[in-house]
């Protein structure tokens, strides 16, 4: 007798097949070249063959992953950001203690400072939002995301400071991404004004006076 086991039922899952991993892998060649394209000539500047080719690729595998060029712009705005989200975690996985936890909160917001790209992107994405009202709401749901790659719990930290207690946890990480734009975009545009040690300096400074 022989016995039929549904693996379905099992919770297995599937691996995927040689198609479905050729398709994933145009995929992430897509998005990898879309991250370049748009942080080079902008969102709206920015064309699908630009970015196939960037890619290796031709529209047709374009259009066989992405509807449109916005479909595109959110996917990676999530895939960066879930990577942020996911290296954060990595970093202060395991540890209790909270100061501990605060140092490494800190290494990952400094090192931040060395991805222009992620500055130009969300820069990007802010400004294709304020352009385009009547999609606002759908990229307000992934910019929130966006917000989440910064997932600093930091309240815990601010119990007994001044700060802690005027500020909500959300401002203080409002705040955080503001400077690391800000200050990041300027650096970019204007190296001589503020160079890169003086631009870790500030936002050292800046992250130490919001949590401490």
């Amino acid at each position: 007798m022989y016995i039929i086991v549904d693996m379905r039922a099992q919770g297995a899952i599937a691996a995927p097949n040689k198609h479905q991993q050729r398709t994933e892998v145009t995929r992430q060649k897509l998005l990898g070249a879309a991250l370049r394209v748009f942080a080079r000539d902008g969102f709206e500047a920015s064309r699908i063959e630009d970015i196939a080719a960037e890619a290796g690729h031709s529209r047709g595998a374009f259009y066989a992953n992405f509807n449109t060029k916005e479909d595109l712009f959110l996917a990676l705005l999530e895939q960066q950001a879930s990577k942020r989200i996911g290296e954060l975690q990595a970093a202060i996985a395991g540890i209790d203690n909270r100061k501990q936890r605060l140092i490494k909160m800190r290494q990952f917001y400094l090192g931040s400072a060395t991805n222009r790209q992620w500055a130009m992107l969300t820069l990007e994405f802010k400004l294709y939002a304020l352009r385009h009202s009547r999609k606002r709401a759908r990229l307000a749901a992934a910019h929130q995301r966006i917000r989440e790659s910064l997932h600093l719990e930091l309240m815990s930290h601010l119990n007994d400071s001044y700060l802690g207690r005027e500020l909500k946890e959300n401002a203080i990480k409002v705040l955080l991404e503001v400077l690391l734009t800000g200050l990041v975009l300027e650096h970019s545009y204007d190296p001589k004004r503020v160079p890169a040690e003086e631009l870790t300096n500030l936002l050292g400074r800046m992250f130490d006076f919001l949590t401490e």
